[in-house]
């Protein structure tokens, strides 16, 4: 099988581990999806990295690909697609003045006169954090309009795959109320794989036990380690100024903080006392602040990989509940702290 190269950390490597995951891609693309396929899961878990290798594995089955990205970092990974619907591109590209501007847009143009011009073709189209790019109360009419690709397309096709990545919380509900898409979770790489990319780092580093519990198979988390020399301390502090999780903890009253403080022992405490009000409130505001997710039953078919385990105190996960991250947990914890000894 085909590996993705990848930047981690400053170097480039070869996409690691996630095999469930990658075997999932190949019974896809021998099926295709329907109806859209929304992969969501903690942000930095590897929903962009695995959208990547995705594209490879289905470019390797005959898939003409359109992969788009509207917050990367470089130009050149906002649009990516296969080589054969180079001049499709070109020729939708020199019909608009701006095309980046309406990326998304433009990626379900290309692949709509791909259908046209290329029939009985083999189709991917791979949206990655298209949600968090547009405003939120678009992401049900462009999911409805992605089915409406597979539905209704311009032209005769053999084979669809239609995936969307996001870390929105909120999208799920918004869209999960239609018909338009099916949810599977892509939680944090499993131990023995983010034991791999822990290995990828130069030494001097912690130890093994130290990263997997602040980091709790995140590599988004790692990296930033990694390039905050092992300093848990500054990558919490981080994290604290960009959530703005001061003024968070400071909204909420004395009940939910009282609340909150027990999830950080166990998540499935919201759960549990979700009859009140207040718990359905500070739910809300957890899962919309990307603190928090609901997770579902382990069984294999709701899940693009490994599922996490059914219950980890040390890393915060619950049977119901989970935090994103055991750091998304110390950070709240710490806020909590100091707020409660002013």
């Amino acid at each position: 099988m085909k590996r993705a190269r990848i930047r981690f950390a400053g170097r480039e490597i070869e996409f690691i581990n996630r095999e469930v995951a990658l075997k999932y891609i190949e019974e896809l693309a021998e099926r295709g999806t329907y109806p859209v396929y929304v992969v969501y899961g903690p942000e930095g878990c590897g929903k962009t990295t695995f959208l990547k290798q995705a594209k490879a594995i289905l470019e390797d089955y005959s898939y003409h690909v359109v992969y788009t990205n509207p917050l990367a970092h470089e130009e050149k990974e906002i649009l990516m697609y296969t080589p054969s619907i180079h001049d499709i591109v070109e020729e939708v590209f020199k019909s608009l003045l701006d095309p980046y501007s309406r990326i998304v847009d433009v990626s379900i143009k290309i692949a709509s006169i791909v259908m046209r011009k290329l029939r009985k073709s083999r189709i991917a189209i791979l949206m990655d954090d298209i949600f968090q790019a547009i405003e939120l109360d678009k992401a049900e009419i462009y999911t409805k309009t992605l089915l409406n690709l597979i539905e209704y397309p311009s032209g005769d096709y053999e084979k669809i795959v239609v995936l969307v990545s996001s870390s929105e919380g909120v999208s799920r509900e918004r869209i999960g109320r239609h018909r338009w898409a099916d949810f599977y979770i892509l939680w944090n790489m499993s131990r023995e794989g983010f034991r791999k990319l822990y290995e990828v780092l130069p030494d001097p580093k912690p130890s093994f036990e130290d990263v997997w519990r602040i980091a709790g198979g995140n590599p988004d988390i790692l990296e930033k380690l990694y390039r905050n020399n092992w300093s848990v301390e500054n990558v919490i502090d981080g994290f604290i100024r960009s959530r703005k999780l001061e003024h968070f903890i400071a909204s909420l009253s004395e009940k939910e903080r009282g609340i909150l403080m027990e999830a950080i022992e166990d998540p499935d405490t919201i759960f549990k006392r979700l009859r009140e009000s207040e718990v359905q409130q500070l739910e809300k505001k957890l899962i919309e602040m990307n603190l928090i997710m609901d997770v579902w039953e382990r069984e294999s078919r709701g899940w693009i990989d490994i599922p996490p385990p059914e219950k980890d105190t040390e890393l915060g996960i619950g049977k119901y509940y989970a935090w994103q991250t055991p750091l998304h947990r110390e950070a709240i914890k710490r806020i909590l702290m100091q707020h409660n000894n002013i």
